[in-house]
């Protein structure tokens, strides 16, 4: 099992709702758009994708993470190593 599964469903409201607003910003588009309102839009998406990755990261610490520190050895150090990863990538994104 992994660490959103419990959430699973509420993930998945928040990911359509992100493609809605992604659809949002396509109609924008083809609508000709102010482009000020377009990046507002940009903004706003951006925004909820960072906020889903970062739930999900705080999942996978508190679930993954965890239980591979609790084990110790090679495992617990890969994962550590694999969250650090995957906070340098969130950074810089």
């Amino acid at each position: 099992m992994v660490g959103y599964t419990k959430a699973k469903e509420d993930h998945l409201r928040r990911l359509r709702r992100i493609e809605g607003q992604v659809r949002g910003l396509q109609r924008m588009v083809e609508n000709d758009a102010y482009c000020i309102d377009v990046l507002t839009q940009v903004s706003a998406a951006s925004r909820a994708l960072q906020a889903f990755a970062l739930e999900l990261l705080e999942r996978h610490m508190a679930h993954c993470v965890a239980e591979a520190a609790a084990k110790g050895g090679a495992e617990a150090d890969a994962k550590i190593r694999e969250a650090s990863a995957a906070i340098a990538r969130l950074v810089r994104s």
